[in-house]
């Protein structure tokens, strides 16, 4: 049994292409069906939004990789699909399926997000029969490989969010921010996403502002204990808060040094727009201490290099577990000619009990006796052969293969 892996990623394909290929739940059942019917002997399809592969164990992986080259052109209507096509074979495959449930091999470097989604792939086709031992096992070690490289080297604990980042920063210059009062200003996405991790840390209040009140509605269906303010009103409650984040599209500043009035304590202001909202010069009034984004991608470049030393760790920790998979597979290329074995000494034994039958009268208790020599004997003529089968060095184990369904006509 020989490995292959077929599809597209977000390392070669733009996401034009690569949503054109995106499998649904139903689409990979019949997907499956289909590819189970072309002698390809065990399938599972990894379909996200940044990758659609599909990985298959074939007594003949030439051929089977052909029909599911074909299959992608065929299937989804698309016979532009060929050219983005990437293909892996043998080690190959399992070097990518260990980095890309390690995290490594992700749009975001270190991102376990994908972990869930190759495990749900593995089940999905274990489940429905698709996947068989070479498979199962293989996506079992992708599984506990990417499990350990987040256990010990916590890649994806280093932030790359700028707005994580920030709230981050925030909390380790104030001390706490359980108890802290904040204001926001912006209603949009990376409003939102600083919401979210402010959410964590137990604020007393958190007001809310923004130029037009329609973006504002969704911001309290999903965040309701927020407390809204008028946006003319922004500057009147700076005396209140202990964070002021701002986040809009604004063209020009929106917090003016002119229009700040005497600040009585610390006050930090997180400014994460692009152009600023906050007039620079504000920094120089006292008690304010302003950040921007640029404090921000210092931060972040420096953790994405962070990312970038330990995924170079992982990576030698990969390479050790292929190695061990690899030989894993070598060990059961035996498989099928030890199964033929077992299978003749049973035909052997069946057709003595048979004659014994025929010639003897024996008693119930009496035919258990020699049924159990005659497979205990069987098994003595070939455990030695098995044995030394099994430690035969793996250059030279596909000649006995063959040498042997030759000698016994298997």
């Amino acid at each position: 049994m020989n490995l292959a892996l077929i599809g597209v990623n977000h390392n070669i394909s733009p996401i034009e292409v690569r949503e054109k290929v995106s499998f649904t739940e139903s689409m990979r059942i019949e997907a499956s069906s289909m590819l189970l019917d072309k002698s390809i002997n065990e399938i599972v399809i990894l379909s996200t939004c940044n990758r659609s592969e599909i990985y298959i164990a074939s007594e003949n992986i030439e051929n089977s990789t052909k029909e599911v080259k074909k299959f992608y052109s065929v299937f989804f209507n698309f016979p532009q699909i060929e050219k983005y096509l990437f293909i892996k074979k043998g080690k190959e495959v399992v070097d990518h399926l260990y980095m890309v449930a390690s995290g490594l091999d992700s749009l975001v470097l270190g991102e376990d997000q994908i972990l869930n989604q190759v495990k749900e792939a593995m089940i999905f086709s274990m489940d429905l029969g698709f996947s068989g031992k070479v498979l199962n096992k293989l996506f079992m070690e992708a599984i506990k490989e990417g499990k350990k490289i987040k256990t010990n080297l916590k890649i994806s604990e280093i932030p790359l969010s700028t707005s994580y980042i920030g709230i981050k920063l925030l909390k380790k210059e104030i001390g706490c921010l359980e108890g802290k009062k904040a204001l926001i200003i912006g209603a949009g996405e990376i409003s939102k996403l600083a919401l979210q991790y402010l959410c964590e840390e137990e604020l007393d209040k958190i007001y809310v502002a923004n130029r037009t009140n329609n973006k504002l509605k969704d911001m309290f269906n999903e965040f309701p204990y927020l407390i809204p303010i008028e946006y003319k009103d922004r500057y009147k409650v700076l005396n209140d808060v202990d964070i002021m984040i701002t986040a809009t599209s604004a063209p020009h500043v929106i917090i003016t040094h002119e229009h700040i009035p005497i600040i009585n304590k610390k006050l930090y202001i997180l400014d994460l727009a692009l152009p600023r909202d906050v007039d620079p010069k504000v920094k120089n009034i006292e008690n304010i201490i302003l950040y921007h984004i640029d404090d921000l991608k210092k931060i972040s470049e420096h953790n994405q290099q962070k990312r970038e030393e330990l995924s170079e760790k992982a990576k030698v920790i990969i390479d050790e577990d292929v190695k061990e998979f690899i030989e894993w597979m070598e060990s059961i290329k035996v498989d099928p000619v030890l199964k033929s074995l077992n299978e003749r000494c049973l035909e052997i034994k069946e057709d003595t009990m048979k004659y014994i039958n025929r010639k003897l009268d024996l008693n119930q208790r009496e035919k258990k006796i020699i049924d159990k020599m005659l497979s205990s004997a069987l098994k003595r003529v070939i455990r030695e052969p098995i044995k030394n089968l099994k430690s035969i060095e793996k250059e030279s184990v596909d000649s006995y293969i063959e040498m042997l369904n030759k000698l016994f006509n298997f």
